[in-house]
């Protein structure tokens, strides 16, 4: 039984260190957010610069990259439906941020468990042998104790880690969240206010027929 839930435990932190690396990588800021988009979606005032975007956000895939593409191809549409439409890609978005953060949650909540569980199972079976092993030999019980709490020490060690990446990642994703917003806010506000700059045919005509 403790070789057991130590095994158990062994397969905790390889996963759990697997997805501290893997998160670690994709939750990089030029992955999320490159830099060379970011300039060119700065750089993009008018229509004519929608190309030199575009060939940005292509050239450099990325959550934002895909959000700006998106917004692009449905500017014909009415702002809000745009907006929304949007909205339901970001959190299709961040719900892929977020993978694998729940995978480190859980190591977070049952590895201490465990070793609680390996600790108590270690001392029932010491204090069972206690007539054999008897009450004077204190190496042997020095010995048992000790196996009993490395299954508690195991524990702590696995979710410690899992506990510090899970709120650090969580706190990033939450941070790219609002800057991608903020980012898709502001492409959505100047597009639209250039669309309404430009006059339509219909209002053209009807200038054209007022001067007559």
């Amino acid at each position: 039984m403790d070789s057991l839930i130590l095994w158990i435990l062994a397969l905790a932190s390889i996963t759990g260190l697997t997805f501290i690396v893997e998160r670690g990588l994709a939750l990089r800021a030029s992955k999320v957010i490159p830099p060379d988009v970011e300039a060119a979606l700065a750089a993009c005032r008018t229509e004519a610069d929608l190309p030199m975007l575009r060939k940005s956000c292509e050239q450099y895939p990325s959550p934002l990259s895909r959000l700006i593409l998106m917004a692009d191809q449905h500017r014909h549409w009415p702002k809000a439906e745009n907006s929304g439409a949007l909205e339901t890609s970001a959190r299709h978005e961040i719900t892929k941020l977020e993978r694998g953060l729940v995978i480190l949650e859980i190591i977070v909540g049952i590895a201490p468990l465990l070793g609680l569980v390996g600790t108590i199972y270690g001392l029932i079976m010491l204090f069972g042998r206690m007539g054999d092993i008897g009450t004077g030999n204190s190496t042997e019980l020095s010995k048992g104790i000790a196996l009993a709490l490395n299954a508690t020490l195991f524990g702590l060690i696995t979710a410690i880690p899992s506990l510090v990446a899970w709120s650090y990642y969580n706190k990033k994703v939450e941070t790219f969240a609002v800057e991608m917003a903020s980012l898709c806010d502001g492409f959505l506000r100047h597009q639209y206010h250039i669309d309404d700059m430009v006059p339509s045919p219909d209002s053209l005509k009807a200038a054209l027929q007022a001067k007559k």
